[in-house]
């Protein structure tokens, strides 16, 4: 085969999201790739010089294996590609702080990495400044930590790089928190309590199995650490990467301080517990509608105050955060120099597995077109 026709793919993670990663690959017309490793949480494919993974049957073959996952074997695998010209890519679409952790490494042997797993980018700053640094050698791509398929983190850069000044990012990065209070706290109004639409939420696969994961506001947070790490205005001045300890650095409003341990670390105590807070959130919302506004939890980076929150907050019911989201969108406006009267608002699914895949699948095709 002619060295650097095809892109070299090694895909960590098979899940929902990986599963859709492959399909999404298999069927594009377009461009081609050699699918060189697969791997799920108990076992690996990998391909060798005599035998290549069929993409077709990969499920099958997959679960038919019985070689343990050796991530360090598929480094190995993909580092000798290069070595050989060839275009080689890393998709990690777990949610691994171990993974994420070998990022340098891969990016430094001249490995691509793309991937939806936001730990590398909102941890601590100094993981995400050897990633930064590593990136001479090997390219890494990850719109889809952000807004799942919604082009927030290329619009961003986009911003950025072409010299736009951004004076403030806002909106509802969350899917949950997005459907929770849409149906909440509606502009129509609604009387059901908080607990009962978290429990629907969580009946339709809207919330993690424990939705405490959600309701802490860390999800947010650290999509506000990866945005806010991307606007040079807000490095120090030394140059120095913001939110020193990522998103623990996020000024985070949680929902459910006041639950008690058993409740955080299981869904149904959880559950449970939740009813409890129904007064407390039924008071918010009426004081709410008498200021004429909707609750929305929102993240918040303004870059002129050198603020980045996550919070609950209200907003005129003739706002777009109360007018124009539906279900679980996202919605985010970028407030810019050249965007000064009317913001860039970028709006849409931002949850699901078909639509996070498209957004890792986009970033393998920017890696393949000329």
């Amino acid at each position: 085969m002619e060295p650097g026709k095809y892109l070299q793919v090694a895909v960590v993670g098979v899940g929902g999201v990986g599963t859709q990663v492959v399909e999404q690959l298999i069927t594009n017309p377009i461009y081609g790739f050699q699918l060189v490793a697969v791997t799920s949480s108990k076992r690996m494919l990998q391909s060798t010089k005599d035998l290549c993974i069929n993409p077709v049957a990969w499920k099958d073959a997959l679960n038919g294996s019985e070689t343990p996952v050796d991530l360090s074997a598929v480094k190995s695998t993909l580092q000798e590609l290069v070595k050989q010209g060839e275009k080689a890519v890393f998709i990690d679409n777990t949610s691994s702080q171990d993974v994420a952790e070998m990022y340098p490494a891969l990016l430094s042997a001249g490995i691509n990495v793309v991937t939806p797993n936001k730990k590398a980018f909102s941890g601590e700053v100094g993981l995400y400044q050897g990633i930064v640094q590593a990136s001479r050698s090997g390219r890494y791509l990850h719109e889809s930590t952000v807004g799942a398929g919604l082009p927030i983190i290329s619009t961003l850069r986009d911003l950025v790089e072409t010299g736009d000044k951004v004076v403030k990012i806002e909106g509802v990065f969350s899917g949950t928190m997005s459907y929770i209070f849409n149906n909440f706290s509606s502009v129509e109004r609604s009387d059901e309590s908080f607990s009962s639409i978290v429990k629907g939420a969580r009946a339709q696969g809207y919330t993690e199995p424990n939705p405490a994961d959600d309701l802490n506001g860390a999800d947010v947070a650290r999509k506000l650490t990866i945005l806010a790490r991307i606007i040079p205005e807000l490095k120090d001045e030394q140059g120095n990467f913001p939110l020193l300890h990522g998103y623990q650095s996020v000024e985070t409003t949680s929902l459910i301080q006041d639950a008690p341990a058993s409740a955080v670390s299981n869904g149904d105590e959880f559950m449970k517990w939740l009813p409890q807070q129904d007064a407390h959130f039924a008071q918010m919302r009426e004081q709410a509608a008498i200021e004429d506004s909707v609750l929305r939890y929102v993240g918040v980076v303004d870059v002129k105050n050198k603020v980045v929150k996550a919070e609950l907050a209200k907003y005129p019911k003739t706002h777009p955060f109360a007018t124009s989201l539906g279900g679980s969108d996202n919605i985010i406006m970028f407030h810019t120099e050249r965007y000064g009267k009317r913001p860039l608002i970028v709006q849409g699914a931002g949850a699901g597995n078909d639509v996070t895949a498209m957004g890792v699948v986009s970033d393998i095709l920017k890696l393949i077109r000329p």
